[in-house]
């Protein structure tokens, strides 16, 4: 099987071998046994954040699909045992069903339970680090079954301890969730959703109405899994929004799209003569230094990429409703969707001295 059939972008080569465990106890047995082979291995869930080689994955592909939601005993609020393979706006959809607040304006992100914590999902001012209690994580280097905190993780902007090198498999996550007489959401934080619902940015409205309105921001943008849209054949956002020194933002035009973050929340800062040091993409900012985050998105359209653009002769584009995803047209290769990916930091770096930086896991695939 060609790992393009597994994957919401529709590239990838084959896979040695396949594996699909049924059980959370399959998932853990399989797991060990495929890394005492040494075998080259990797695990994907529901393949939405993942570009794979044309060549395919040499060795074993585990694909996490195991499913389940329980309901644990809580002093307060409501706590749930995700298994891994359950997929995600599954999850916030029995949630908010159920009028529990967290995860509402995380509805329509593609993709399983088990990938979210790795980057830290987050949309509309909402991110998984705010509920999340544990996971339970199969350590390659080890190969036990451990329960990692959050605080254990490192979370950030879309990053853990995870995303970062920590090798193994994501078998459950744990939520705390909160529930409240009509069923409110968390205060909204996002003013593009709070003015898609009539609301303030503060408000708390029904989660369901809430639920609602993400749907239909992320359909206007392609990015909602829809066999009729050909802009949510993609790896949703193709890049992360740069996080840049305090110092170095106020150089750039007044009308580029800033947020300050926390230097916790900050893991690189780029600047245009640090930019072309591979070194300096993982060094972290200092103590006692802001961070900016920019739009990735203003950064492209400014830079001249515009939406639906796309190099001669090549089935990848930039989609035609979000400039920050890149969409598979039909028949596009890994290799297309890297050189358009290629070409868009080129024009940013060009024009603004940032490197962005790709969001979805590359699998044999080099930008």
């Amino acid at each position: 099987m060609n790992l393009s059939e597994l994957t919401t972008l529709r590239v990838g080569g084959p896979a040695d071998e396949l594996l699909e465990p049924a059980s959370a106890d399959d998932l853990v047995a399989v797991a060990r046994e495929v890394w005492a082979s040494g075998d080259d291995w990797i695990a994907i869930g529901g393949g939405s954040n993942v570009v794979i080689s044309d060549d395919g994955v040499p060795g074993t592909v585990i694909r996490i699909v195991t499913r389940g939601i329980e309901k644990l005993a809580a002093r307060e609020g409501v706590t749930l045992r995700v298994q891994a393979g359950e997929p995600w706006d599954d999850l916030v959809a029995y949630t908010v069903g159920r009028g529990l607040a967290g995860l509402e304006a995380l509805s329509g992100i593609p993709g399983s339970t088990g990938a979210a914590p790795i980057q830290n999902i987050g949309a509309y001012g909402q991110e998984l680090s705010s509920v999340l209690d544990s996971i339970e994580f199969l350590d390659y280097l080890s190969g036990d079954l451990v329960q990692l905190s959050s605080a254990e993780l490192g979370l950030g902007y879309r990053r853990s301890v995870l995303k970062g090198g920590r090798p193994g498999i994501v078998v459950a996550v744990t939520l705390r969730l909160s529930e409240n007489p009509g069923a409110l959401s968390d205060p909204i934080q996002y003013p593009q959703l709070a003015a898609a619902l009539g609301a303030q940015v503060g408000d708390r409205l029904p989660v369901a109405e809430v639920r609602e309105a993400v749907l239909a921001l992320r359909s206007t943008k392609g990015m909602i899994l829809d066999p009729t849209d050909p802009d949510s054949v993609s790896a949703g956002s193709f890049f992360t929004n740069p996080i840049v020194s305090d110092g170095f933002a106020r150089s750039l035009p007044a009308d580029v799209p800033r947020w300050t973050v926390a230097p916790d929340d900050a893991p690189a800062v780029i600047t245009p003569l640090e930019a072309y040091s591979p070194a300096h993409l993982g060094s972290p900012l200092r103590a006692e230094s802001r961070g900016v985050k920019l739009s990735a998105a203003w950064l492209i359209e400014r830079a001249g990429v515009t939406r639906g653009f796309r190099l001669p002769g090549s089935n990848a584009a930039i989609s035609s409703k979000h400039s920050l995803a890149i969409v598979n047209t039909g028949g596009a290769t890994a290799l297309q969707i890297a050189e358009l990916a290629r070409y868009v930091q080129t024009r940013v770096l060009a024009a603004y001295g940032v490197v962005l930086q790709p969001e979805p896991v590359l699998v044999g695939v080099h930008l």
